[in-house]
């Protein structure tokens, strides 16, 4: 099997030579890996484009920069890859850089790394419906869908993932995450009128991607975090009401055109799993089984029949803090317990690798996996 042939059997419970392997990580943990493995920096360079990531986020160097580094990690790998923006020039004020909703995000150092944080929230003091009206919300138009076959071509034939359909997230950065989730209990035809705007958004957005590029994605996130260190971040009763609808239209829309559905929920998302059965989600990222203890052999179980569960190898304690053979113990027991039927689960972290895990555990986390 070649790398994307492996990740796409585990995603359909077909048999596997290996258990496949995916990677997230932040860029300065990429950064030292390539160091690490002598990848110069023209290694990386021609023919890129930040139109194309880690589903976890940016790479560090391009896409033939990772692809060597998958190729010298034994890693399969997917690739994101978006329409390119070609809206209205974005701006900067006051330090902060806006996108084209209106976000704006400042730059931050941390002793874990850099990252840009939002600090402003276009939507966090509207209180109407015509607020909402008056918000000058992005244009479909924006983008170049036309790019995604040529953008899809230069991924050396990896596993592509394409369309990011999140109603809940982008509700928590139009309007602030405690705003976000008040508005269904104090306000709910603003909530409603909110959300009918961001899915209408989201729905000709990924229609026009699946058109251009459907025969060469693989796979879509139809995602959001509902998930905290323990339970839910507000009541089923709100999934069910606000979100679920949008969700099941999204995950339709994929399955038309025959595209597997990827959802990302961190932390402990357990109460909603047979919903997202019963929705047609094809795979769960991640498995971070540590936020509310799960029981990963009953996981797999109940539901290792109809989802494929991606990552799980824990970064609260064991990637950082653990040593090498703790992360191979950590790999084998996820892997009996989530493979036990020989697929339908793709090993990596729960969550991007940060800078304060070492490179021998990184590397051990995959030479774990390759070994089993």
């Amino acid at each position: 099997m070649n790398a994307k042939e492996r990740i796409m059997a585990a995603i359909n419970h077909q048999a596997l030579d290996r258990v496949p392997t995916d990677f997230w990580a932040t860029t300065e943990v990429q950064e030292s890996l390539l160091n690490y493995f002598s990848i110069r920096e023209g290694e990386g360079a021609g023919e890129e484009s930040p139109w194309i990531g880690l589903n976890g986020g940016t790479l560090s160097r391009g896409v033939k920069g990772i692809l060597k580094l998958f190729d010298r990690m034994g890693i399969d790998g997917m690739l994101n890859v978006m329409p390119p923006y070609i809206g209205p020039e974005k701006r900067e004020a006051h330090g902060l850089v806006f996108n084209e909703w209106g976000f704006g995000y400042r730059e931050k150092k941390h002793a874990s790394g850099t990252y840009l944080e939002q600090e402003h929230y276009p939507l966090a003091d509207a209180e109407t419906v015509e607020d909402l009206a008056r918000y000058p919300w992005p244009d479909p138009d924006w983008y170049d869908y036309n790019a995604l076959p040529g953008l899809i071509d230069q991924c050396g034939g990896r596993a592509v993932t394409v369309g990011y359909a999140a109603l809940f997230t982008y509700h928590n950065y139009l309007r602030g995450l405690e705003t976000s989730l008040m508005d269904p209990l104090l306000d709910p035809e603003f909530t409603g009128e909110l959300l009918r705007r961001l899915g209408n958004f989201f729905m000709e957005y990924h229609t026009r991607c699946f058109e251009a590029a459907a025969p060469y994605i693989d796979t879509t996130q139809v995602t959001d975090d509902w998930g905290s260190q323990n339970g839910l971040m507000t009541g089923p009763d709100i999934f069910h009401q606000y979100y679920q609808p949008f969700m099941q239209q999204a995950i339709t829309l994929a399955k038309r055109y025959d595209i597997a559905v990827i959802h990302h929920d961190d932390g402990d998302c357990r109460r909603l799993i047979p919903d997202f059965v019963s929705m047609g989600i094809d795979v769960l990222n991640p498995i971070q089984y540590r936020c509310g203890n799960w029981d990963l052999a009953r996981l797999k179980a109940d539901y290792g029949k109809d989802i494929c569960f991606h990552s799980g190898i824990d970064n609260q304690a064991v990637l950082p803090m653990g040593t090498p053979e703790d992360v191979k113990q950590e790999v084998t027991k996820l892997i009996r317990n989530l493979a036990s039927d020989g697929t339908g689960f793709i090993v990596g972290p729960c969550h991007n690798l940060q800078p304060n895990t070492s490179l021998e555990n990184i590397l051990a986390l995959y030479e774990a996996a390759a070994a089993y």
